[in-house]
């Protein structure tokens, strides 16, 4: 029996396995076929990648699913749709915006006439009008006040989505959660300070004395005092 090769470095999850009869029976036929690959792998890599594929193995053989090469990146960079229809919102505005104000300007093109009518209907604004400048200007601003609601939209309900994930991701697998909270190392770019200027920095800060305003004095004044007052018998 061979085991799979590994070659994709990202390795995926493995599904839950119950730890029945067939399962124990199958680990421990594989253990054996194991001690041979195990015992010629040079490093960690070559040791990861085996591991990887006798747990491979034995999904297989005991029929366990596997997620797809692929699906796991797919599935978390997708659009959801509530956010897809926002956004297709905002997009037909802001093209019905730039068309406003092409006809504002006085773009009369037939395409742009009857977007400007399409636009309007069942509205108070007809092309008729002596005010249809200023009918239109108040239609723009009503439209870029909706896009600014749909963002602040999208926003909220992402940061709640992001707050629901971390949540079920806490009562799942903490150990994923910390480690996405963890902040990346910052490296820094260029050559660092001079240390004879590290060395006058800490000097100056911590041996140079510190000169207090006068009111210091007073309330020392008033503590002194306070401390030899006795009450009367």
């Amino acid at each position: 029996m061979d085991l799979p090769v590994v070659v994709d470095s990202n390795l995926k999850r493995f599904p839950g396995i119950s730890l029945s009869k067939r399962s124990r029976a199958v680990v421990r036929a594989l253990n054996p076929i194991m001690l041979t690959y195990l015992e010629a792998s040079r490093d960690l890599c070559e040791t990861d990648s085996i591991l990887f594929g006798a747990a491979v193995a034995v999904c297989r053989i005991i029929g366990a699913k596997l997620p797809m090469a692929g699906r796991a990146t797919t599935q978390g960079s997708a659009i959801t749709a509530w956010r897809k229809r926002i956004e297709d919102r905002i997009a037909k505005a802001r093209a019905l915006i730039g068309k406003l104000i092409s006809f504002r300007s006085g773009n009369n093109r037939p395409r742009i006439v009857r977007t400007v009518r399409m636009a309007s209907a069942g509205t108070n604004i007809s092309l008729s009008q002596t005010d249809i400048t200023q009918k239109l200007t108040e239609r723009i601003d009503d439209l870029k006040q909706k896009i600014a609601a749909w963002g602040k939209r999208i926003r909220r309900l992402n940061e709640r989505s992001r707050r629901f994930n971390k949540n079920r991701l806490f009562q799942s697998d903490q150990k994923r959660l910390y480690k996405s909270l963890e902040r990346p190392k910052l490296c820094g770019a260029g050559q660092g300070p001079d240390q004879a200027d590290i060395i006058a920095f800490w000097r100056g800060l911590w041996s140079e004395p510190v000169n207090h305003s006068p009111w210091m004095e007073v309330w020392r004044a008033r503590v002194r005092v306070l401390r030899l007052w006795t009450p009367s018998p």
